[in-house]
C-alpha cells in the first residue's frame, strides 16, 4: 500500500510541473561548459523533473542493493570465521 501512495505522490508533483511548464512559453538561456541552448520554460522543467526522478531513482536502487548485499555479507563472514 505504501508503494502506491508514494508513487500517486510522484505522478502527482511530476503532474503539477509538468502543467507549471507548460503555462510557461518563454525562452531560457542554458550555459554550460561546451556550449549554450536556448529552451523554453516548458522544455527546461520538463528535462529536469525528468533528470531528477532518473537520479532519485538509481540512488534508491542503488541503496537497495547495497542494504541486500550487505547482509549476505556479513552471514558469509561469520560462516568463514566459525
Amino acid at each position: 500500500m505504501r508503494i502506491y501512495l508514494t508513487l500517486i505522490f510522484v505522478f502527482i508533483l511530476m503532474a503539477i510541473a509538468f502543467i507549471f511548464g507548460s503555462q510557461n512559453s518563454q525562452m531560457l538561456t542554458l550555459n554550460y561548459l561546451i556550449a549554450r541552448v536556448e529552451l523554453s520554460v516548458a522544455t527546461a522543467v520538463s528535462l529536469f523533473t525528468l533528470i531528477g526522478f532518473l537520479l532519485g531513482l538509481l540512488v534508491a536502487l542503488l541503496w537497495k542493493l547495497l542494504t541486500v548485499i550487505k547482509p549476505k555479507r556479513v552471514k558469509n563472514d561469520i560462516k568463514v570465521t566459525s
